[in-house]
């Protein structure tokens, strides 16, 4: 998967993320905004778990989505 491209369609990208990840709020969307640090960083703020398993969970999305 290609961040850049992501990033550039993330209106249309936002929703498989949103499928994936249901606790990440319009708020949250906005200010990840396509960029994958910060949608890590999201994740670990919303289901409090570690940098890690939010990398690790990141990954595999990124292996099953075809963009």
């Amino acid at each position: 998967m290609n961040w850049d491209i992501a990033k550039g369609n993330w209106k249309q990208f936002k929703g498989q993320v949103q499928a994936q990840w249901g606790k990440l709020t319009d708020d949250h969307f906005d200010v990840i905004a396509g960029k994958r640090e910060e949608l890590v960083g999201k994740i670990q703020e919303s289901y409090g778990i570690g940098k890690e398993e939010a990398e690790k969970q990141v990954k595999d999305f990124e292996a099953q989505t075809k963009h």
